[in-house]
């Protein structure tokens, strides 16, 4: 079975978290119109977080993404004030019901990245836009310190799904990640985890390229984020809904840690642990 080229090991705050095995990232979207309705919790609910959070933590999730800023097409604009106000509720919640877990912010904003570290005790940033949206993100995350998970992504939220076109989308997009992660040390950048972006400007057929060469990835020797929880490459493939798609992301999560997935982002944390546990007895008998 193929091996990435883990351990890795984040610095979150001065605790050294080691990725000796894949860990699961839960997700909590303090958002009224995110893409799975089984997902929104909105911030003005804390009890419908608090739920989420102890969910989260009582099926294994070790790592907690907080979202306040829905990026699916056609989404609602959110300003930063909003943004911050709705992170700030949540990550109260998180700290008071999870306090060891691992706090993932997902932005593209800087200045909310770096209130949420400083203020508010996050560990990590999650930039779906690999520091393009906001070109003071790479010095932000660099001064602060905290790991960063770089995604791809062709254009904004807003264009990304309008026609996206690749000549070689596995070369493209890792050429494109080798270079911002260049430039991110460049900015003095530390602790780098990357995601190739699934759904974010790429066809059904990109992402399905890119999950078949999923381990090309490992050529980076950085820890390496999968998120295709309840996506479209699911449900449009198998002409459901994001609500029926939890089976098609059990078995796309698998294919993925068997190519060496380190982070699994879902909404569904029960059967990612449980395929996580299972992959790793498989690698025990080897």
């Amino acid at each position: 079975m193929p091996q990435s080229p883990a351990p890795f090991t984040l610095n979150l705050g001065g605790r050294l978290f080691t990725l000796d095995r894949p860990v699961v990232m839960g997700i909590l979207n303090v958002t009224p119109d995110s893409f799975y309705e089984g997902s929104r919790t909105p911030s003005s609910q804390p009890e419908a977080i608090r739920r989420r959070v102890r969910q989260i933590v009582d099926e294994g999730g070790q790592m907690i993404d907080i979202g306040a800023y829905s990026t699916r097409p056609g989404a609602s604009e959110v300003s930063p004030l909003e943004e911050m106000e709705r992170l700030e509720s949540a990550l109260q919640v998180v700290h008071e019901e999870a306090p060891e877990a691992i706090i993932s912010i997902d932005t593209f904003r800087a200045d909310v990245a770096q209130s949420c570290v400083e203020q508010l005790g996050a560990h990590l940033i999650n930039d779906i836009s690999g520091g393009d949206l906001d070109k003071g993100m790479f010095r932000t995350v660099a001064r602060l310190g905290v790991p960063y998970v770089l995604m791809h992504m062709q254009g904004t939220p807003g264009t990304m799904q309008v026609a996206p076109h690749y000549d070689n989308v596995v070369a493209e997009v890792l050429e494109h990640l080798a270079r911002r992660v260049q430039k991110l040390r460049d900015c003095g950048g530390k602790d780098i985890i990357i995601d190739p972006g699934f759904g974010f400007g790429k066809t059904l057929e990109h992402n399905y390229r890119l999950m078949e060469r999923l381990e090309d990835f490992h050529e980076l020797e950085l820890p390496l984020l999968v998120g295709i929880s309840r996506k479209s490459m699911i449900y449009r493939l198998l002409d459901t809904s994001p609500q029926e798609a939890l089976n098609g992301t059990t078995v796309l999560n698998t294919i993925a840690l068997l190519r060496g997935a380190h982070i699994l982002r879902v909404h569904d944390v029960k059967s990612a642990v449980e395929a996580c546990r299972i992959v790793e007895k498989m690698r025990e008998e080897n």
